[in-house]
This record gives C-alpha cells, structure tokens and sequence, in this order.
C-alpha cells in the first residue's frame, strides 16, 4: 500500500522508508507539512499518512484539519507521531481528525501494529464505498426502470437511452443485469399450440 511519511527529519525519514519497504508498502516522503499537503492533493493519493506534528511549515495537525476540510469519497487513514505525551496534546491531535498516534520513541512493532489497524479500516471504508456506489447504480436503474418505457405496439422493442429500439429482454439484461429466459404462458400455450400437439413436446 502507499503510505505518505512526513517527516522532517532526514535520518528518520530514511528509516521510515527502508522500513515500510522491508514491510512491502510503497512510502511516499514528504520532508515538510507543505509537501505532505501537496501529496494529499493529488487524484491518487494515498489512503494511509503519518505526518510527524511538528514540522517547518504546516504542521501535522495542520495537515490533517485541512486533509478532513477537503475530504472526498477516498477514505484517508491519518497517524500522526508525537514528542509529547501530554492528554492535551493527543486530545489536539484526535480533535484535528486524526485517526491515530504514536509517541516517539516508538519501537518497529508499535508502529506497524498501528499501520496494520489503519490498512484494515481503509480496507473496510473501500469495501463500503463500492458497496455505496454499487447501490447507488442499483437505485439508478431502479428509476428510470419506474419511468415510462416507450414500446412499439407492433414488434413489442422499446427504445433505449441512445434512442434506439432493441428487445425487451436485451434492454432489461443491461438494465438489471438479469438473465432473461423465454417460455410460453398456460394462455399463449392454449392460444397458438392447442391445434398443433409437436409444440408441446
């Protein structure tokens, strides 16, 4: 997964990287809070961040207040590293939108319990975005299945969106993504096969 570290710190950065590599993560590093926001920006970004909370530049906590002020559909796990083991300053950092923290200095298997929990509610905030989405769609068609549905009287197709005519059974396995079989009703049987018995077999 790709992991954004911030940290201004270069020897600390080094060793976030070869870490999260050894982990097999993709770290992406940011040496200041400007640069981690820059990386936050982008179409995709990634969905796990550990933003040290003091940087030049914006901080951490500044980072994640503006992260969850522009938050999209893409859910964004946020741990943020801290110096301080103040209750004033983790309540700070929770209140900026932060999911979690570690306090420095933190031993490799903190960390990577604590990267391990964020990978799963991100996996589990994507499950739910698609399931969302899935449903949207599913209402979608549901609605416009409700509208009226033009029919030719004679050939019985109906015109689509694209406003050509196909048949029915063609137009609701796109809509629906059902598989239409064909079959004869007890009326249409007595109807058109009563005086031939071999359509009966």
């Amino acid at each position: 997964m790709k992991i954004l570290v911030a940290e201004d710190d270069p020897v600390s950065r080094r060793l976030f990287e070869i870490t999260l590599t050894r982990w097999g993560h993709e770290p992406l590093l940011a040496e200041d809070g400007d640069a981690a926001w820059a990386v936050l920006q982008r179409p995709d970004r990634p969905l796990l961040a550990v933003l040290d909370l003091m940087m030049p530049g914006l901080s951490g906590i500044d980072v994640c207040r503006k992260a969850r002020s522009q938050a999209g559909k893409r859910p964004l796990h946020v741990i943020l590293l801290t110096a301080r083991s103040e209750t004033s300053t983790i309540v700070e950092a929770l209140d900026s939108g932060a999911d979690d923290y570690v306090v420095k200095p933190f031993t490799p298997d903190e960390l990577r319990s604590r990267i391990g929990a964020g990978i799963r509610v991100v996996e589990l905030a994507t499950q739910l975005e698609t399931r969302i989405g899935e449903l949207e769609r599913a209402m979608a068609e549901l609605k416009e299945l409700r509208e009226m549905l033009p029919m030719c009287a004679y050939c019985k197709k109906v015109r689509n969106d694209q406003n050509f005519w196909e048949r029915v059974e063609t137009y609701l396995g796109k809509k629906t993504k059902a598989k239409v079989s064909h079959g004869v009703c007890p009326e249409c049987m007595e109807k058109f096969m009563r005086d031939d018995p071999s359509l009966l077999k």
